[in-house]
């Protein structure tokens, strides 16, 4: 899991420092549409509603706009039709690249993803092109400082199927998809406050890049995520401080 958990801490420190909040705000009302769209309007129901909601309140997101989009997904308001598309593809060094999509128009979405592969080095793949290489897991973060018999005991309960630390010393849980929710409602019910979780992609083995290659893998992924349809990168690039010094 070292690939990922390296993208999953660069992902989440540029969260952090991310001042195009409208560009954020895009990309977290499009999550909380497809949620409610899903599953209802309910929070009490609606693990991934609330948790969509949860990250948008976290970087200010105004009252209004997260009603809004609530409604958009619960068919009360117009503009909820969005649809998740994945796209997958290699970039540089032959690192495997699967992109989270969520779009109102696929004919627009699609050729600005393959220019983006194109023009950095990759390639825009088929379906199933390297998706196989991949595990879809339920991924929740803790920090280091948490409690480990306590955290053990939750998570086994609750549905997980593996427990480690990361590289960043911090607890990496991970389970099936389809335990994730009641996963989440056991941290919170065991009052276990996780710093990140998602349902992603994991990498089944890693590749390693150095030098003017791995940087522009790198700039391949950023512009990637930076894209306003995307809502996550998953990627089996493995790099080090020292392979990005080329």
């Amino acid at each position: 899991m070292a690939g990922h958990s390296h993208w999953a801490g660069i992902k989440h420190k540029k969260a952090l420092v991310d001042n195009k909040r409208g560009k954020l705000w895009s990309r977290l009302s499009k999550a909380i549409i497809v949620a409610a769209k899903l599953g209802g309007g309910d929070l009490d129901t609606n693990i991934r509603l609330r948790k969509a909601i949860d990250d948008a309140k976290a970087v200010s997101m105004p009252k209004d706009n997260i009603e809004r989009a609530v409604k958009r997904g619960t068919g009360e308001l117009d503009g909820g039709n969005l649809e998740e598309v994945l796209y997958e593809g290699y970039g540089p060094g032959g690192v495997a690249i699967l992109c989270d999509v969520l779009t109102d128009n696929r004919n627009r979405t699609a050729p600005e993803m393959r220019v983006l592969f194109e023009r950095n080095g990759g390639n825009l793949g088929t379906i199933n092109s390297v998706a196989y290489l991949f595990d879809r897991k339920g991924l929740i973060l803790f920090a280091a400082e948490t409690d480990e018999e306590r955290l053990t005991e939750v998570a086994l309960e609750g549905g997980a199927d593996d427990i480690q630390r990361g590289d960043s010393g911090g607890w990496e849980v991970t389970c099936p998809p389809e335990n994730f929710s009641d996963l989440l409602a056991a941290f919170e019910a065991a009052q276990l406050q996780p710093e990140l979780s998602e349902v992603t992609r994991l990498p089944q083995t890693t590749v390693e890049v150095e030098g003017s290659v791995a940087q522009q893998a790198m700039r391949l992924l950023e512009l990637l995520d930076e894209h306003d349809d995307v809502q996550s990168v998953s990627t089996n690039l493995s790099i080090t401080d020292d392979s990005l010094g080329g």
